[in-house]
Protein backbone atom coordinates (compact mmCIF):
# COMPACT_ATOMS: atom_id res chain seq x y z
CA UNK A 1 0.00 0.00 0.00
CA UNK A 2 2.68 2.29 0.68
CA UNK A 3 3.94 2.03 -3.22
CA UNK A 4 0.25 3.39 -4.20
CA UNK A 5 0.40 7.20 -5.79
CA UNK A 6 -2.59 7.92 -3.43
CA UNK A 7 -0.61 6.99 -0.18
CA UNK A 8 2.47 8.77 -0.80
CA UNK A 9 0.40 11.99 -2.32
CA UNK A 10 -1.84 11.75 1.18
CA UNK A 11 0.89 11.52 3.50
CA UNK A 12 3.01 14.37 1.53
CA UNK A 13 -0.54 16.63 2.23
CA UNK A 14 -0.25 15.55 5.85
CA UNK A 15 3.37 16.19 6.41
CA UNK A 16 2.71 19.62 4.54
CA UNK A 17 -0.03 20.61 7.44
CA UNK A 18 1.88 19.76 9.81
CA UNK A 19 4.98 21.74 8.68
CA UNK A 20 2.69 24.80 8.65
CA UNK A 21 0.88 24.30 11.31
CA UNK A 22 4.18 24.20 13.23
CA UNK A 23 5.77 26.94 11.35
CA UNK A 24 2.89 29.24 12.30
CA UNK A 25 3.05 28.52 16.24
CA UNK A 26 6.87 29.20 15.65
CA UNK A 27 6.83 32.10 13.51
CA UNK A 28 7.82 34.78 16.00
CA UNK A 29 11.17 33.39 16.10
CA UNK A 30 11.39 34.50 12.06
CA UNK A 31 9.89 37.57 12.71
CA UNK A 32 13.41 39.32 11.74
CA UNK A 33 13.97 37.08 8.41
CA UNK A 34 10.59 38.15 7.00
CA UNK A 35 11.08 41.31 7.79
CA UNK A 36 14.89 41.78 5.60
CA UNK A 37 12.54 39.56 3.32
CA UNK A 38 9.80 42.32 2.82
CA UNK A 39 12.58 44.97 2.69
CA UNK A 40 14.43 43.14 -0.44
CA UNK A 41 11.41 42.15 -2.21
CA UNK A 42 10.14 45.14 -3.70
CA UNK A 43 13.57 45.84 -5.11
CA UNK A 44 14.90 42.48 -5.99
CA UNK A 45 11.58 42.46 -7.93
CA UNK A 46 11.75 45.52 -9.92
CA UNK A 47 15.02 44.58 -10.34
CA UNK A 48 14.19 40.93 -11.86
CA UNK A 49 11.30 42.80 -14.45
CA UNK A 50 14.48 45.32 -15.56
CA UNK A 51 16.63 42.45 -16.02
CA UNK A 52 14.19 40.75 -18.30
CA UNK A 53 13.69 43.30 -19.91
CA UNK A 54 17.11 44.27 -21.20
CA UNK A 55 18.28 41.39 -21.04
CA UNK A 56 17.92 40.97 -24.99
CA UNK A 57 19.39 43.78 -26.07
CA UNK A 58 22.08 42.70 -23.66
CA UNK A 59 22.52 39.55 -25.57
CA UNK A 60 22.55 41.26 -28.86
CA UNK A 61 25.39 43.80 -27.94
CA UNK A 62 27.52 40.75 -26.36
CA UNK A 63 27.09 39.03 -29.76
CA UNK A 64 28.81 41.76 -31.56
CA UNK A 65 31.59 41.87 -29.31
CA UNK A 66 31.10 44.30 -26.64
CA UNK A 67 32.48 43.45 -23.69
CA UNK A 68 30.28 42.83 -20.31
CA UNK A 69 30.99 46.07 -18.90
CA UNK A 70 30.49 47.57 -22.16
CA UNK A 71 26.80 46.03 -22.63
CA UNK A 72 26.38 47.49 -18.88
CA UNK A 73 26.97 50.90 -19.20
CA UNK A 74 25.25 50.80 -22.73
CA UNK A 75 22.25 49.45 -21.22
CA UNK A 76 22.25 52.05 -18.40
CA UNK A 77 22.65 55.11 -20.36
CA UNK A 78 20.21 53.87 -23.15
CA UNK A 79 17.54 53.19 -20.22
CA UNK A 80 18.22 56.70 -18.05
CA UNK A 81 18.08 58.42 -21.13
CA UNK A 82 14.22 56.72 -22.12
CA UNK A 83 13.11 56.92 -18.69
CA UNK A 84 14.17 61.08 -19.22
CA UNK A 85 12.76 61.26 -22.68
CA UNK A 86 9.49 59.37 -21.13
CA UNK A 87 9.45 61.92 -18.43
CA UNK A 88 10.38 64.98 -20.45
CA UNK A 89 7.28 63.80 -23.11
CA UNK A 90 4.59 62.80 -20.60
CA UNK A 91 6.16 64.43 -17.29
CA UNK A 92 4.48 67.83 -17.87
CA UNK A 93 1.14 66.90 -19.34
CA UNK A 94 0.75 64.34 -16.07
CA UNK A 95 1.24 67.22 -13.74
CA UNK A 96 -1.47 69.42 -15.41
CA UNK A 97 -4.01 66.51 -15.60
CA UNK A 98 -3.43 65.96 -11.80
CA UNK A 99 -3.22 69.57 -11.28
CA UNK A 100 -6.84 69.40 -12.78
CA UNK A 101 -8.20 66.66 -10.92
CA UNK A 102 -7.41 67.58 -7.59
CA UNK A 103 -8.46 71.44 -8.69
CA UNK A 104 -11.74 69.45 -9.92
CA UNK A 105 -12.02 67.01 -6.80
CA UNK A 106 -14.68 68.74 -4.90
CA UNK A 107 -16.98 69.13 -8.45
CA UNK A 108 -16.37 65.54 -8.70
CA UNK A 109 -17.17 64.78 -5.30
CA UNK A 110 -20.18 67.05 -5.45
CA UNK A 111 -21.62 65.02 -8.56
CA UNK A 112 -20.68 61.75 -7.24
CA UNK A 113 -22.69 63.06 -4.06
CA UNK A 114 -25.88 64.31 -6.32
CA UNK A 115 -25.81 60.33 -8.25
CA UNK A 116 -25.89 58.95 -4.80
CA UNK A 117 -28.60 60.83 -3.72
CA UNK A 118 -30.42 60.66 -6.60
CA UNK A 119 -30.27 56.55 -6.80
CA UNK A 120 -31.76 56.38 -2.77
CA UNK A 121 -34.04 58.63 -3.45
CA UNK A 122 -35.63 56.79 -6.53
CA UNK A 123 -34.72 53.56 -4.73
CA UNK A 124 -38.19 52.12 -4.50
CA UNK A 125 -38.59 52.29 -8.26
CA UNK A 126 -35.58 50.20 -8.67
CA UNK A 127 -35.65 46.28 -9.28
CA UNK A 128 -36.04 44.59 -6.00
CA UNK A 129 -32.52 43.24 -6.62
CA UNK A 130 -30.86 46.36 -7.35
CA UNK A 131 -33.14 47.79 -3.67
CA UNK A 132 -32.38 44.94 -2.13
CA UNK A 133 -28.19 45.57 -2.69
CA UNK A 134 -28.31 49.03 -2.22
CA UNK A 135 -29.98 48.97 1.18
CA UNK A 136 -27.26 46.20 2.27
CA UNK A 137 -24.80 48.52 0.74
CA UNK A 138 -25.82 51.56 3.39
CA UNK A 139 -26.14 49.02 6.24
CA UNK A 140 -22.40 48.41 6.01
CA UNK A 141 -21.07 51.85 4.63
CA UNK A 142 -19.58 52.46 8.04
CA UNK A 143 -18.18 49.35 7.62
CA UNK A 144 -16.73 49.88 4.34
CA UNK A 145 -15.14 53.76 5.54
CA UNK A 146 -13.34 52.15 8.60
CA UNK A 147 -12.11 49.57 5.78
CA UNK A 148 -11.43 52.18 3.06
CA UNK A 149 -9.33 54.55 5.42
CA UNK A 150 -7.42 51.85 7.14
CA UNK A 151 -6.35 50.67 3.27
CA UNK A 152 -5.33 53.97 2.74
CA UNK A 153 -3.43 54.25 4.88
CA UNK A 154 -1.56 50.99 4.42
CA UNK A 155 -0.64 52.36 1.06
CA UNK A 156 0.11 55.31 2.15
CA UNK A 157 2.84 54.07 4.46
CA UNK A 158 3.77 51.29 1.97
CA UNK A 159 4.66 53.96 -0.60
CA UNK A 160 6.72 55.38 2.02
CA UNK A 161 8.70 52.12 2.55
CA UNK A 162 9.02 51.50 -0.97
CA UNK A 163 10.62 54.67 -1.53
CA UNK A 164 13.20 53.69 0.98
CA UNK A 165 13.73 50.51 -0.68
CA UNK A 166 13.92 51.58 -4.40
CA UNK A 167 17.19 52.76 -3.83
CA UNK A 168 18.70 48.99 -3.64
CA UNK A 169 16.95 48.73 -7.09
CA UNK A 170 19.55 49.57 -9.16
CA UNK A 171 22.19 47.76 -6.90
CA UNK A 172 19.76 44.39 -8.24
CA UNK A 173 19.71 45.16 -11.47
CA UNK A 174 23.22 45.87 -12.29
CA UNK A 175 24.49 42.52 -10.39
CA UNK A 176 21.31 40.63 -11.99
CA UNK A 177 23.11 41.76 -15.75
CA UNK A 178 26.42 41.44 -14.78
CA UNK A 179 26.15 38.19 -12.78
CA UNK A 180 23.76 36.55 -14.37
CA UNK A 181 25.29 33.07 -16.03
CA UNK A 182 26.55 32.69 -12.50
CA UNK A 183 23.07 31.85 -10.95
CA UNK A 184 22.12 28.78 -12.32
CA UNK A 185 25.90 26.87 -12.34
CA UNK A 186 26.18 27.62 -8.20
CA UNK A 187 22.80 25.84 -8.13
CA UNK A 188 23.20 22.91 -10.04
CA UNK A 189 26.69 22.70 -9.47
CA UNK A 190 26.17 21.33 -5.72
CA UNK A 191 24.58 17.98 -7.66
CA UNK A 192 26.39 15.33 -9.72
CA UNK A 193 25.33 13.26 -12.98
CA UNK A 194 21.29 12.48 -13.75
CA UNK A 195 20.00 14.74 -10.92
CA UNK A 196 22.47 17.48 -12.10
CA UNK A 197 21.32 17.42 -15.34
CA UNK A 198 17.40 17.51 -14.14
CA UNK A 199 18.38 20.24 -11.68
CA UNK A 200 19.80 22.22 -15.14
CA UNK A 201 17.18 21.34 -17.18
CA UNK A 202 14.48 22.68 -14.61
CA UNK A 203 15.78 25.90 -13.90
CA UNK A 204 16.03 26.94 -17.59
CA UNK A 205 12.51 25.73 -18.05
CA UNK A 206 11.85 28.08 -15.13
CA UNK A 207 13.71 31.11 -16.78
CA UNK A 208 11.88 30.65 -20.21
CA UNK A 209 8.89 31.20 -18.85
CA UNK A 210 9.49 34.18 -16.35
CA UNK A 211 11.51 36.07 -19.26
CA UNK A 212 8.10 34.78 -21.62
CA UNK A 213 5.71 35.96 -18.73
CA UNK A 214 7.62 39.20 -17.93
CA UNK A 215 8.72 40.04 -21.56
CA UNK A 216 5.17 39.40 -23.08
CA UNK A 217 3.50 41.26 -20.26
CA UNK A 218 4.83 44.47 -20.36
CA UNK A 219 4.31 44.37 -24.19
CA UNK A 220 0.75 43.55 -23.90
CA UNK A 221 0.58 46.29 -21.60
CA UNK A 222 2.01 48.87 -23.02
CA UNK A 223 0.22 48.33 -26.81
CA UNK A 224 -3.26 47.90 -24.54
CA UNK A 225 -2.40 51.03 -22.91
CA UNK A 226 -1.08 53.08 -25.97
CA UNK A 227 -4.74 51.85 -27.95
CA UNK A 228 -6.81 53.44 -24.86
CA UNK A 229 -4.95 56.32 -24.33
CA UNK A 230 -5.51 57.12 -28.51
CA UNK A 231 -9.00 56.13 -28.13
CA UNK A 232 -9.92 58.40 -25.06
CA UNK A 233 -7.79 61.34 -27.09
CA UNK A 234 -10.32 60.53 -29.83
CA UNK A 235 -13.34 61.10 -27.67
CA UNK A 236 -11.90 63.67 -25.79
CA UNK A 237 -12.12 62.52 -22.23
CA UNK A 238 -10.48 64.43 -19.48
CA UNK A 239 -7.71 62.69 -18.06
CA UNK A 240 -6.68 60.29 -20.43
CA UNK A 241 -3.25 60.25 -19.93
CA UNK A 242 -3.53 59.40 -16.04
CA UNK A 243 -6.32 56.66 -17.22
CA UNK A 244 -3.98 55.08 -19.95
CA UNK A 245 -1.07 55.02 -17.09
CA UNK A 246 -3.09 53.27 -14.69
CA UNK A 247 -4.68 50.87 -17.10
CA UNK A 248 -0.92 50.03 -18.44
CA UNK A 249 0.21 49.15 -14.52
CA UNK A 250 -3.50 47.24 -14.20
CA UNK A 251 -2.78 45.47 -17.23
CA UNK A 252 0.42 43.89 -15.75
CA UNK A 253 -2.66 41.72 -14.17
CA UNK A 254 -3.53 39.00 -16.55
CA UNK A 255 -7.91 38.97 -17.27
CA UNK A 256 -8.73 41.06 -14.10
CA UNK A 257 -6.57 44.22 -14.61
CA UNK A 258 -8.16 45.72 -17.38
CA UNK A 259 -11.52 45.48 -16.08
CA UNK A 260 -10.35 47.41 -12.70
CA UNK A 261 -8.48 50.06 -15.17
CA UNK A 262 -11.64 50.40 -16.95
CA UNK A 263 -13.73 52.10 -13.28
CA UNK A 264 -12.43 55.14 -12.91
CA UNK A 265 -12.77 55.76 -17.07
CA UNK A 266 -16.35 54.73 -16.28
CA UNK A 267 -16.66 57.24 -13.51
CA UNK A 268 -14.62 59.53 -15.22
CA UNK A 269 -16.86 60.05 -18.02
CA UNK A 270 -20.23 59.42 -16.59
CA UNK A 271 -19.31 63.11 -15.01
CA UNK A 272 -18.07 64.86 -17.71
CA UNK A 273 -21.27 63.79 -20.08
CA UNK A 274 -22.71 60.39 -19.53
CA UNK A 275 -23.01 59.44 -23.56
CA UNK A 276 -19.43 59.38 -23.12
CA UNK A 277 -19.86 56.07 -20.63
CA UNK A 278 -20.99 54.17 -24.17
CA UNK A 279 -18.11 55.10 -25.87
CA UNK A 280 -15.67 54.31 -22.93
CA UNK A 281 -17.32 51.00 -22.87
CA UNK A 282 -16.76 50.37 -26.58
CA UNK A 283 -13.12 51.56 -26.81
CA UNK A 284 -12.17 48.93 -24.00
CA UNK A 285 -14.28 46.33 -25.49
CA UNK A 286 -12.57 47.00 -28.81
CA UNK A 287 -8.68 47.24 -26.92
CA UNK A 288 -9.65 43.48 -25.07
CA UNK A 289 -10.82 41.85 -28.43
CA UNK A 290 -7.80 43.32 -30.10
CA UNK A 291 -5.45 42.38 -27.41
CA UNK A 292 -6.91 38.91 -26.68
CA UNK A 293 -7.06 37.78 -30.47
CA UNK A 294 -3.84 39.23 -31.95
CA UNK A 295 -1.57 41.04 -29.52
CA UNK A 296 -1.45 38.27 -26.57
CA UNK A 297 -1.34 35.25 -29.29
CA UNK A 298 1.11 36.59 -31.51
CA UNK A 299 3.33 37.87 -28.44
CA UNK A 300 3.05 35.42 -25.90
CA UNK A 301 1.53 32.66 -27.12
CA UNK A 302 0.76 29.64 -24.78
CA UNK A 303 4.28 29.62 -23.59
CA UNK A 304 2.24 29.44 -20.03
CA UNK A 305 -0.52 26.98 -20.69
CA UNK A 306 -2.31 28.45 -17.79
CA UNK A 307 -6.10 28.39 -18.38
CA UNK A 308 -8.08 32.06 -17.88
CA UNK A 309 -10.71 30.10 -14.87
CA UNK A 310 -7.21 29.08 -13.34
CA UNK A 311 -5.67 32.51 -13.62
CA UNK A 312 -8.50 34.27 -12.25
CA UNK A 313 -8.55 32.09 -9.18
CA UNK A 314 -5.30 32.80 -8.26
CA UNK A 315 -4.80 36.37 -8.64
CA UNK A 316 -7.98 36.26 -6.10
CA UNK A 317 -6.45 33.97 -3.60
CA UNK A 318 -3.19 35.94 -3.81
CA UNK A 319 -4.86 39.09 -3.30
CA UNK A 320 -6.27 38.13 -0.01
CA UNK A 321 -3.09 36.22 0.87
CA UNK A 322 -0.70 38.93 0.20
CA UNK A 323 -2.46 42.28 -1.13
CA UNK A 324 -1.47 44.13 -4.66
CA UNK A 325 2.10 42.71 -4.32
CA UNK A 326 0.82 38.76 -4.07
CA UNK A 327 -1.32 39.68 -7.26
CA UNK A 328 1.32 40.65 -9.06
CA UNK A 329 3.69 37.92 -8.78
CA UNK A 330 0.92 35.00 -8.54
CA UNK A 331 1.21 33.66 -11.98
CA UNK A 332 4.80 34.12 -12.28
CA UNK A 333 5.00 32.32 -8.87
CA UNK A 334 2.08 29.54 -10.23
CA UNK A 335 4.51 29.24 -13.34
CA UNK A 336 7.62 28.57 -11.29
CA UNK A 337 5.94 25.97 -9.35
CA UNK A 338 3.90 24.43 -12.54
CA UNK A 339 7.74 24.05 -14.32
CA UNK A 340 9.03 22.48 -11.26
CA UNK A 341 6.31 19.92 -10.36
CA UNK A 342 6.19 18.47 -14.19
CA UNK A 343 9.33 18.07 -14.24
CA UNK A 344 9.65 15.91 -10.61
CA UNK A 345 6.46 14.15 -12.25
CA UNK A 346 8.55 13.28 -15.31
CA UNK A 347 11.61 12.40 -13.33
CA UNK A 348 9.72 10.13 -11.40
CA UNK A 349 8.05 8.49 -14.17
CA UNK A 350 11.50 7.86 -15.96
CA UNK A 351 12.78 5.72 -13.34
CA UNK A 352 9.38 3.96 -12.39
CA UNK A 353 9.73 3.04 -16.36
CA UNK A 354 13.73 2.40 -15.91
CA UNK A 355 13.08 0.19 -12.81
CA UNK A 356 9.82 -1.72 -14.72
CA UNK A 357 12.14 -2.37 -18.04
CA UNK A 358 15.07 -3.45 -15.52
CA UNK A 359 12.17 -6.07 -13.52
Amino acid sequence: MTKKLWFQVGVGILLGLLIIKYFIEIRSIFNPIIIIIKTIFIPLLLGGVLYYITEPLQRVLEKRGMPRWGSLVTIIVLLAAAITSVLLIIGNPIAAQVNTLVDNAPYIGEEIQKLTDYVFDNREHLPPQVEEFINSLVSSIQAIAVTSSKWVVGVVSGAVTATFTLILVPFFFVFMLKDHEKFAPNIYGLFTGERREWVKETLREIDVALRSYVQGQVQVSFLLALMMFVGYLLIELKYSLLLALFAFFMNMIPFIGPWVSLVPALLVALIQDPVLVIWVAIITLVAQQVESNFITPNIMGKSLDIHPLTVISIVLAAGNIAGFIGILIAIPTYAVIKVIVINIYDERKKIKETATKTV
